[in-house]
């Protein structure tokens, strides 16, 4: 039964992505399912998402978070471009929601849980908007899962935590007026500009035990015509490392870069974005309930040990910001290819029940 309903959530969120903040179908369809099965989710004021409170939120019971973020990715899928569900954030909420199945059966004594649906994950903004609710401030625990590519996990195999890195971005213009090719003297070239950016940015030395990278990701100046020098140009960079204080540190550097390029060139810089995702703190206690989770559903030679990779997740900014909070989250192998973000992105679905599993397992068990 459970499993007929997981697969209808999918095939709807699937068929019918969001961009982030822009998920407000998608908050529509889980608040009308949810009040259909008889919970009574609350939509977030002012921005998409919900939340559902299940059990007994007494002020010395324990308080569970379960978190699945909701947004699609743009992308060309097939020649189209258009919001893509290709990082699995469609699997989660099934999940998610699949517990919330699984838990209506239960008398749930002396704890409380808050089913989450988070906007803006892609964005690096969901869960800080999230917390500003202050819907986190009381709760004890918090729990993902994100699926896992085949090079992580196989199918059937889990882990009780993805340690993520910290991840950045910095998108700015440099701002300047063309020139007629046969004139260099009279402005300066935003390519040379580019160039001698990604030099001093090679030169950025870090600790080299800590893995982390630097590389512009975006770099628009020029046109059709070909004896135009271009003044200006859009520049993007994206920045990660495992740890938070060496993405500090990295994202301070850059900084210094581009304010000297400014000064240098006696070029202006606009900064249009600029934005960090903590890199994950995962907690002991929360990670061994996982654990104790994933050796219920699926037997202790199917669990892994923490994930570490260089992706991001917003998910860890509740964990870091909130020190009273135990977090974690499920790595799910489910034979995921060619990998996350890729625009043709599949999985074994047989996985999601299992995934839903888990996360009762773990709530049953705090």
């Amino acid at each position: 039964m459970v499993e007929s309903e997981i697969n209808q959530i999918f095939n709807h969120i699937h068929n019918n992505p969001e961009l982030s903040l822009e998920e407000y179908e998608t908050t529509d369809y889980i608040f009308n399912y949810l009040k259909d099965k008889g919970f009574s989710p609350v939509k977030f004021d002012g921005f998409p998402g919900l939340y559902c409170d299940v059990g007994d939120f007494s002020k010395d019971n324990i308080k569970i978070g379960i978190r699945a973020d909701i947004d699609a990715l743009w992308q060309e899928v097939d020649g189209v471009e258009q919001a893509n569900h290709s990082c699995g954030h469609d699997a989660h909420i099934s999940m998610v929601i699949g517990a919330m199945l699984m838990l209506q059966d239960e008398t749930l004594i002396n704890k409380g849980v808050r089913f989450i649906f988070q906007p803006a994950e892609e964005i690096g903004i969901g869960a800080i908007k999230v917390s500003e609710t202050g819907i986190i401030d009381d709760l004890d625990y918090m729990f993902g899962i994100h699926l896992r590519p085949v090079e992580e996990a196989k199918s059937g195999f889990i882990s009780p935590s993805i340690e993520h890195g910290a991840t950045g971005t910095i998108s700015f213009k440099i701002i300047g007026d063309d020139a007629h090719g046969a004139r260099p003297h009279l402005n300066t070239n935003a390519i040379e500009i580019g160039a001698t950016m990604m030099r001093m940015i090679e030169n950025i030395h870090l600790n080299p035990m800590v893995p982390h990278s630097i590389k512009l990701t975006k770099f628009i100046a020029g046109g059709q015509s070909l004896n135009i020098i271009p003044g200006s140009a859009s520049i993007g960079i994206d920045l990660r490392a495992q740890k938070n204080d060496v993405m500090d540190e990295m994202f301070d550097k850059v900084l210094e870069v581009i304010s000297t390029i400014e000064k240098l060139y006696d070029v202006k810089v606009e900064f249009e974005e600029t934005d960090k995702t903590v890199a994950s703190e995962s907690h002991e206690d929360a990670i061994q309930v996982l654990q104790q989770a994933i050796i219920n559903t699926v037997g202790e030679e199917n669990l892994l040990e923490p994930i570490v990779t260089s992706g991001g997740d917003d998910f860890h900014n509740y964990t870091v910001n909130n020190k009273h909070l135990k977090g974690a989250m499920i790595g799910l192998g489910c034979d995921l290819t060619p990998g996350l973000h890729h625009p043709n992105m599949t999985f074994d679905h047989k996985m999601m029940p299992v995934g839903a599993k888990v996360i009762y397992e773990a709530i049953m068990n705090v």
